[in-house]
């Protein structure tokens, strides 16, 4: 990994971390602390100890690097969230093998507060797929570290993602130039890691597509009638999160389909970073729906942005062109 291999141990150490801590809260039951944010998405006490320990992580080896998170620490502050407060706090203590206290913890969730604009930051989703996460499914832990509009690393922890072994877990990291590499979740010591490559693929009707398993996340009917274009028989994967991401980097599928569900919805950057430079690294292509290559130096959101589309690669522009047919051209 040449001169990221300092920076991608840091990835690796933070995702496991934020991993362990949300299988944790998944398996005390989480629903009690669910909080509502004013989009109505659940948060919960998972997504913010999460954040507390990437943060905390790239704080100690990164002092110096920004960090764009999703979350910010104002819904734990609110009045009658005490509970939730007390049970971040425990959480993010029980990983770091020591008590802390309420204010460091909210300080490191909102180090995830920094612009997005800046010459190099890191990006983090704490649990990609809240949903899937509260339905005991599948989400994602994803960090990425961006540098002037270039994805440059990214770290995937997928915790209920089935591993070749008939286990759960799976951890997913690449760096540019080098390729992408699947190594054991729970399993601090795989620094190695083993190459994941995308399935190949003669024709798009041989491909399955996977898409978003919340209807709201994406357009299936759109996804429907691509399909039906293409030729594809096979009924579409559905799994929530940046786990349709590291589907097709391991082979698993061999388009990933995100439709926009209305005309001003624009992606953010964090739901896509990691997930893009590993599929990239292992042999694939991500562009959004209209083919254009996906532009992280807007900000937060991907604004120039409208859909995803991650195929195998070969088979990219025909199901970018089906896109444009069923949807036409933005």
């Amino acid at each position: 990994m040449g001169d990221r291999n300092e920076e991608l141990c840091v990835a690796l150490a933070a995702v496991r971390a934020a991993s362990r801590i949300c299988r944790a809260v998944q398996a005390g039951r989480v629903d009690p602390n669910t909080i509502e944010k004013q989009d109505r998405s659940p948060v919960t006490v998972a997504d913010f100890a999460s954040q507390a320990i990437v943060c905390r992580r790239l704080e100690q080896a990164l002092p110096n690097d920004p960090v764009v998170g999703e979350e910010n620490a104002d819904a734990l502050r609110a009045d009658g969230r005490e509970a939730a407060r007390r049970a971040v706090v425990e959480h993010v203590s029980a990983e770091i093998g020591s008590g802390t206290d309420e204010r460091r913890v909210l300080d490191w969730i909102d180090r995830g507060g920094a612009d997005a604009l800046a010459n190099r930051y890191w990006t983090v989703d704490p649990i990609d797929g809240t949903k899937g996460f509260l339905r005991g499914d599948q989400y994602a832990v994803a960090l990425a570290l961006i540098e002037d509009g270039e994805v440059v690393l990214g770290a995937l922890g997928c915790p209920n993602l089935p591993d070749p072994g008939g286990g759960r877990g799976g951890l997913f990291a690449a760096c540019a130039g080098d390729g992408a590499r699947s190594y054991a979740l729970w399993d601090e010591d795989d620094v190695s890691g083993s190459p994941v490559s995308v399935q190949q693929v003669a024709s798009p009707s041989e491909a399955r597509f996977c898409e978003s398993v919340e209807s709201g996340h994406s357009n299936q009917s759109e996804s429907a009638e691509i399909a039906r274009l293409l030729g594809i028989k096979s009924e579409p994967f559905r799994i929530d999160s940046q786990c349709k991401y590291a589907a097709v980097a391991r082979g698993d599928a061999s388009i990933y389909l995100r439709m926009p569900t209305r005309k001003d919805y624009r992606e953010k950057i964090w739901d896509h970073a990691a997930g893009k430079i590993i599929v990239e690294s292992a042999g694939g292509t991500v562009t959004d729906a209209n083919g254009r290559p996906l532009d992280f130096r807007r900000g937060r959101s991907l604004e120039d942005n409208r859909g995803i589309v991650a195929t195998a690669g070969p088979i990219h522009d025909a199901v970018v062109e089906a896109a444009q047919r069923v949807r036409g051209a933005a």
